[in-house]
């Protein structure tokens, strides 16, 4: 198995393999493109994202600048998808958000895991979860969700919040950690 391979399938991996930081200075390079884009410019911001992403729903997909991946292509957007200003996204495993899915400003999702072993961290061997996020769903500004993390539909996140387990289906969540507060 490539390095790659195992990135993506949640096994543990060399963080430092070639092939994998060709591809995210690759990505770095069409997200420094993006950013220097004109407001104005959006038909060339949705042609570059729909390169830029694994898949995007439609059209109407609208990210705000500055935005921010590692791979891009691992990222998989709904119908009607909006993030603000400040969407970080580190998309070592699979990240998919659903239909009409609002984020605030300054939110990032992590799908990269390290030891909490020094040792064995500063060997730069990883792994990564996936994180999903179902349709209808708010995510204040501020909000961390961490890896391997599940959104269920028509869900609302607090600001602010830290997203360190999953969120059940029509419930309104908030804290650090998050935690459900009143369910629809």
């Amino acid at each position: 198995m490539t390095e790659k391979e195992k990135m993506l399938s949640g096994q543990i991996y060399s963080a430092v393999d070639e092939q994998l930081i060709k591809e995210l200075n690759e990505t770095k390079d069409l997200i420094h493109q993006y950013n220097l884009l004109m407001p104005t410019q959006l038909d060339k911001r949705r042609e570059m994202l729909m390169d830029l992403l694994g898949h995007v729903g439609d059209d109407r997909v609208f990210i705000n600048q500055p935005f921010y991946c590692d791979y891009g292509k691992h990222i998989r957007v709904g119908k009607r998808f909006f993030a603000n200003f400040n969407f970080t996204v580190l998309d070592e495993a699979l990240v998919t958000i659903g239909d009409d899915c609002f984020v605030g400003p300054n939110v990032s999702i992590y799908t990269a895991c390290h030891s909490t072993d020094p040792v064995e961290r500063n060997t730069r061997r990883e792994w990564a979860l996936p994180v999903t996020i179902g349709d209808n769903v708010w995510i204040g500004g501020s909000v961390t969700i961490l890896a391997g993390v599940t959104i269920g539909d028509n869900v609302t996140i607090g600001a602010g919040s830290v997203v360190t387990h999953d969120i059940p289906s029509n419930t309104v969540a908030v804290g650090n950690p998050c935690r459900v507060i009143k369910t629809l």
